[in-house]
């Protein structure tokens, strides 16, 4: 036992004496009362989506050449057939944003939903209503009417956060409602492929399915971040979006229902040594840019192909995700700086930033609840798609994809079809397609006449 004692007692010192060295910060906050402040004001999300499917279709022996044998009899014998239809439901989170019940979550999470559920921390459920979608930020604004002040989450400062420090993500995964994990930021600035402005938050709080559009919260209970994205397989990995850039566009969202972005009209590539090199820059920080939209902000202002963007406003480039981010917040119509490196020497240059076409927003009747769907994605024309779907016209709306269970794949709509007027109405806009769209109901027809090619036609699509 004397043995025992003085190898333990040298131990026991070292252990008291580690501990009473860490800085009062490193010790973990209390979880306790800051989850039970923060819980009223985070929200369960279910909704419900109607998707229609045709009966399946057979296989059969192939001929020789390959060719079902079966696939013209079985055509023609179930063309006709009525489609099937079924509720897909799926969970999400999301987290009140304002006392009036204006709630923040995830793009994904309500798009498409033919009913949207939204169940507080005390129980009650509310029907939640669309007020606002940006896709490629992967953010939705909705609104539930309660009656009653709500508790509100309180948005933090994402550009304050360093790597190391404690958060917190509460959440609906697997449906268990109000979970709560806890962990640390892993990293800052990741970018993932989720979209043109990538800069994701990497926590090891755990995420899981359900928790997308749940905040993460720091230890003073703000939200840092809005929970997106998991490696599938991996243990300890999520993203969230950096809150300031919900901060941006929450007030687009909330009065105008989409985001109204910057545009400056280049293709970018990214640098390496080797390239940079070639052009007589000592490093590789900067954007390239390859292409010059014509007519557009880049264009009227000089730059050229080749150009190399080293800064944007008082911004260092320093790589090429950082670019769209850049101009995206940049208010319409501003004039701004940049710093470009051309023929070994830099140069200033102003540019007066133009508006970005969102263009490809999925075409349904937002406007009433009772409103029908077309199926399609469609976008404003631009000198881009004219050049990209070698397109004859330039006038209307243009499909750039078509759902193959919607009622446009019916009507036999085509990606590259042109919209030039609905339901008697001239269509300049995506906008006013949206408009007449949502004045109408599920099982209206909706005359449209369409150019395909150089072809003028009438079709009609019943609205699901």
């Amino acid at each position: 036992m004397s043995k025992l004692f003085r190898l333990d007692v040298p131990f026991l010192v070292l252990f008291l004496v580690c501990c009473w060295a860490l800085p009062a910060n490193a010790q973990p906050p209390d979880f306790v009362d800051l989850a039970e402040q923060l819980k009223p004001s985070v929200v369960n999300i279910s909704t419900a989506k109607t998707v229609k499917s045709r009966t399946p279709s057979f296989r059969g022996p192939r001929s020789p050449g390959g060719v079902d044998m079966f696939d013209e009899f079985f055509e023609r014998f179930f063309r006709e057939a009525p489609q099937s239809s079924r509720k897909v439901r799926s969970l999400g989170s999301g987290f009140i944003i304002s006392e009036d019940g204006y709630i923040l979550t995830n793009d994904h999470v309500v798009d498409g939903a033919d009913e949207i559920k939204v169940k507080l921390s005390d129980g009650r459920e509310f029907k939640g209503e669309v007020r606002g979608l940006d896709p490629k930020l992967d953010l939705a604004l909705i609104k539930i009417e309660a009656g009653e002040n709500l508790p509100v989450a309180k948005l933090g400062d994402s550009d304050k956060i360093r790597v190391g420090e404690w958060v917190m993500a509460i959440g609906n995964p697997f449906g268990l409602e109000q979970t709560v994990t806890v962990g640390i930021v892993s990293a800052k600035g990741r970018t993932i492929g989720a979209g043109p402005y990538d800069d994701f938050i990497q926590t090891d709080a755990s995420i899981n399915p359900g928790n997308s559009g749940g905040p993460l919260f720091n230890v003073k209970g703000e939200v840092i971040g809005i929970n997106t994205a998991i490696v599938a397989g991996g243990q300890g990995i999520g993203f969230a979006i950096p809150i300031y850039m919900a901060k941006q566009i929450i007030p687009q969202l909330r009065d105008e229902g989409y985001v109204t972005r910057g545009w400056l009209g280049v293709s970018l590539q990214a640098l390496d040594e080797e390239l940079a090199d070639s052009f007589g820059l000592k490093n590789s920080h900067g954007a390239l840019i390859n292409e010059v939209v014509v007519d557009s902000p880049a264009e009227k202002a000089g730059l050229k192909r080749g150009d190399i963007i080293l800064a944007y406003n008082g911004h260092t480039v320093e790589e090429l995700n950082d670019l769209p981010r850049l101009v995206a917040e940049t208010p319409v119509n501003k004039t701004v700086k940049i710093k470009i490196f051309r023929d070994g020497k830099e140069r200033k240059v102003k540019v007066k930033i133009g508006k970005l076409d969102e263009g490809e927003r999925e075409i349904s009747a937002r406007g009433d609840e009772n409103g029908g769907a077309l199926g399609i994605t469609a976008a404003n024309v631009t000198p881009e798609l004219v050049k990209r779907y070698s397109l004859e016209g330039n006038e209307g709306v243009l499909i750039v994809r078509v759902d193959p269970d919607g009622s446009a794949a019916e009507a036999n709509l085509q990606v590259g079809d042109l919209i030039i007027e609905a339901d008697g109405k001239e269509v300049n806009s995506v906008r006013k397609f949206e408009e007449i769209i949502g004045k109408m109901s599920t099982g209206d027809v909706l005359r449209q006449l369409i150019q395909r090619k150089a072809t003028l036609l009438y079709t009609t699509a019943t609205l699901q």
